[in-house]
């Protein structure tokens, strides 16, 4: 069965990996394969005077891996395939559409407005295959632009009725290497458009509320936070107090999930499986009391029902109850399968293993889900359940013995003192002098004797305990820490440590505090609240302490497919029972994890790539010993773009280190992200065209950057390459940005160059062209402006005469870049060009040739683009 449920959920994961959906006649055949593979097992079960029955044995399981492979398969091909039906056609994009429906969820309040789920019942064009769920955004500065005061949006919860007039596009997400999927955890979320409401004025409240389980939970949910808000406010950490509360984690602050990182335990703000399973051994607990209290019509309840059982139900109840306060994320579904599979087990008088209820909980987390496997959480939450189960399993045996010990300790009583005076031979002649005080000293001493025993039974039992969670510890830290550095390039060295204490006490005092005012009428659990939130203070400040020193948390490249399985089969044999051969090799399986191969360019060539941060431009240019990141994209006025993408893009690819940081001028979409990348990584060098008085300046001499204005006549060599600043000239800075970018030239040794032209317009495209117009010629360009129409004049593309043209531009952004007429102007040249909203990130290799790698192409997924 273990077999069997595997391979369905692995049929499921692989179809994730696939660029297009199965057709007609993969189906077809898929449905013949399950047939043959069916029938195959069922003849493994007839004897046969030619195969042994262990033959026998394997056919009949490989077999039936084999169709539950292809049915998982088959089964997440038809939902994926229900899902995408639902569309909202181009035509219809960047378009007012006024929409009928409700909230769904709970809506996310920011300072500039608020976010929030909307299940559209109908819509005014009277489409057909529309959208049933879109995520849009009700923004307070839409008046502030029509000269208005500004309006903030309305409370909104879940069930409202409204009607909007909305502007939607199709589900897009930045598409980088070794980047975060944005549109697979929207299709995760059934979410099949984004907008914002474009006429808030014309937003109309209806009658009549929608209603449903789902909603009803919501709205719970919501006023809890509510009330959570209210209780703490002004408190540093409230947010992770309304992450445990309703597993809301939108208002965790930047600093507390800095922390939590840092010292991994930021799964401790989820309401993840450790906190429900938590939650339901305390509800067994409770309910077996009062159901050991309870009698119906004079007879005892547990002789109607054990007290097993009783708690059993308790138990998945009230988890349930937690699941459903956390929205139901996947740790938190796993968590409740598991509990729920064993109740109905021990309902049943029934002992599964461990392992078949934790397989039956990953098929059925993927029949609900079955793209639950694209997020991290998935596997951090199931593999960190396996390792502690085979980790139990390795140490069976000892912990059979260990627990044997109970039985052989009995606490000594007034016989053994007998015992003690017949061995001495003295018992005759002692018993018949004893007296009052005899008897009492003998009784003391029992007592002395008794409270020996029992003290050393307890310490033996509380040693074993402290190895046993110590064993447990190492067990998750070792598993998880591949998974960390593969999703999060990362390993808290002090995690063991931080989690030694963080997790019992979030478990034993936070958890139950939020639990109790969750429980509590107002005003009553107000005092409950804050109690929760004075026992975080000391733990943060425990955390903040010991994440002081950098080494405390090893950055690592995200490693590719051969060392994230070699270092996780490496976790199974360290975890191996005693005995197993060759265990302490186990750590060489790690060597590719950390130590992985330089995949930088040879010496005399250099890589490109420009990253798609939507309307920004940031690129980085790699040599073989350095780097260089030219423009950081936009900032926190926008899409927090250097700190969302372009930081962990470095670490995912190893770039702790940045030899130089060049800002090409100041507007914020290419300098923006500039403080995240600066506090983020070591920056040597600073190299920007702004005024002195910019703040990055001082931020860059904060950080011990070397800075210094960029202007025309540069030059430096890296590795056999040269770096060549074409403009500006030095002087006074012009009033306006784009007129005083930066314009850098890279020449690779073979001669191969790629000019980036930042945001020049047709002026200094002339002064360029009247200056040097050889020093212009480049077989890459990343185009001026993002394409602009004041920009890439025909003089200049024939100066330049690139081979390769990348434009970095925004899906439907607002200014409508590229220009049409300016695009066209690329095509007709026979340049090969790449767009970041249709390709995503591009990657150029400039030796004796040049060679382009589009992400959307060689990374595609069968949910990009629909």
């Amino acid at each position: 069965m273990r077999l069997i449920l595997i391979g369905f959920a692995l049929g499921i994961a692989w179809l994730q990996q696939q660029a297009v959906l199965p057709g007609a006649f993969v189906l077809c055949a898929l449905a013949l394969l399950v047939a043959c593979a069916c029938l195959l097992a069922w003849l493994s079960t007839r004897d046969s005077a030619l195969l042994s029955a262990i033959v026998l044995r394997r056919v009949r399981v490989a077999s039936l891996f084999v169709a539950a492979f292809s049915v998982g398969f088959a089964y997440g091909a038809w939902r994926a395939q229900t899902r995408l039906q639902l569309a909202l056609p181009a035509a219809f994009e960047s378009r007012n559409i006024a929409l009928t429906g409700f909230v769904r969820g709970l809506p996310s309040q920011g300072e500039q407005g608020t976010r929030f789920l909307f299940e559209v019942e109908s819509n005014e064009a009277g489409l057909k295959n529309f959208p049933r769920v879109v995520q849009l955004s009700w923004l307070a500065i839409h008046a502030a632009k029509r000269d208005r005061a500004v309006a903030p949006p309305p409370s909104l919860w879940a069930g409202q009725r409204w009607t909007l007039v909305v502007r939607l596009k199709r589900p897009h997400g930045n598409a980088n290497f070794r980047g975060r999927d944005a549109e697979a955890a929207m299709l995760a979320r059934n979410v099949r458009a984004t907008g914002y409401v474009s006429v808030p004025e014309s937003a109309r409240r209806l009658e009549g509320d929608a209603h449903g389980l789902a909603l009803t939970i919501d709205r719970w949910r919501a006023r809890l936070r509510g009330r959570v808000m209210s209780a703490l406010v002004g408190e540093p950490h409230r947010g992770v107090i309304v992450a445990l509360a309703v597993g809301a984690q939108d208002a965790v602050s930047d600093e507390d999930w800095t922390l939590l990182r840092a010292t991994g335990t930021s799964h401790l703000v989820a309401i993840s499986g450790l906190h429900i399973g938590f939650v339901a051994g305390l509800a067994a607990l409770v309910s077996g009391w009062f159901w050991r209290k309870a009698r119906w019509r004079g007879v005892p309840a547990p002789l109607i029902v054990s007290s097993q059982k009783a708690a059993a139900a308790g138990a998945a109840g009230f988890a349930a109850f937690y699941a459903a306060l956390a929205g139901f994320n996947v740790p938190a579904q796993r968590a409740l399968w598991m509990l729920s599979f064993v109740a109905l087990a021990v309902l049943s008088g029934r002992r599964p293993a461990s392992s078949l209820v934790l397989a039956w909980a990953l098929a059925l987390v993927l029949l609900v889900d079955p793209w639950a496997v694209t997020a991290a959480g998935f596997w951090l939450s199931f593999c960190a359940v396996a390792a502690i189960l085979f980790a139990i399993a390795s140490r069976g045996r000892w912990a059979s013995t260990a627990i044997g010990e109970d039985f052989v300790m009995p606490a000594p009583d007034e016989s053994a003192i007998d015992s003690a005076f017949e061995a001495t031979g003295l018992a005759d002649e002692i018993r018949p002098r004893r007296n009052v005080f005899d008897r009492l000293g003998a009784t003391l001493a029992l007592g002395a004797m008794r409270l020996r025993w029992r003290t050393r039974h307890a310490m033996r039992r509380l040693g074993r305990q402290i190895a046993s969670s110590a064993r447990i510890q190492y067990a998750i830290t070792l598993a998880l820490a591949p998974l960390t550095a593969y999703w999060f390039f990362q390993v808290p060295l002090i995690g063991p440590f931080a989690n030694a204490f963080a997790i019992p006490w979030i478990s034993f005092l936070v958890t139950p505090a939020v639990l109790l005012a969750v429980l509590l009428p107002a005003p009553l659990d107000v005092f409950a609240y804050r109690a929760a939130h004075a026992l975080l203070v000391p733990l943060f400040d425990a955390l903040a302490h010991l994440s002081g020193p950098a080494w405390t948390l090893w950055r690592l490249p995200q490693p590719d497919g051969f060392a994230l399985c070699a270092a996780l089969g490496g976790v199974m044999w360290a975890l191996a029972p005693r005995g197993w051969p060759l265990r302490f090799a186990a750590p060489l399986t790690w060597l590719p994890l950390a130590f992985p191969p330089a995949h930088a360019p040879s010496s005399g060539t250099f890589r490109v790539t420009a990253l798609d941060i939507g309307q920004g431009s940031s690129i980085v240019i790699e040599t073989a010993r350095h780097t260089l990141l030219f423009d950081a994209g936009p900032g926190p006025e926008s899409t927090h773009a250097g700190e969302r993408i372009v930081v962990p893009y470095l670490f995912a690819h190893g770039l702790t280190t940045l030899d130089t940081l060049m800002i090409s001028h100041a507007d914020s979409d290419h300098s923006g992200g500039a403080p995240a990348v600066l506090d983020s990584i070591h920056v040597r060098q600073f190299l920007a065209s702004l005024k002195p008085k910019e703040p990055l300046w001082a931020s860059a001499r904060a950080q011990h950057s070397d800075a210094l204005r960029c202007v025309a006549g540069q030059r430096w060599q890296w590795d056999g390459v040269a770096f060549d600043v074409l403009w500006p000239d030095p002087g006074p800075l012009a009033a306006k940005p784009n007129a005083t970018s930066c314009v850098l030239k890279v020449t690779a040794a073979s001669g191969r160059s790629a000019l980036f032209a930042a945001d020049i317009e047709a002026d200094v495209e002339r002064q360029l062209l009247q200056r040097d117009a050889a020093a212009l010629r480049a077989d890459v360009l990343l185009v001026p402006h993002h394409g602009s129409k004041t920009s890439s004049t025909e003089p200049f593309l024939d100066a330049v005469q690139p081979r390769v043209a990348v434009f970095q531009v925004g899906y439907l952004n607002r200014f409508h870049h590229p220009h049409p007429t300016v695009f066209e102007r690329y095509r007709m040249r026979h340049i090969e060009l790449s767009r970041s909203d249709e390709d995503g990130a591009a990657r150029m290799e400039l030796s004796f040739d040049v060679s382009i790698e589009r992400f959307r192409q060689t990374h595609a997924r069968y949910w990009m683009g629909r």
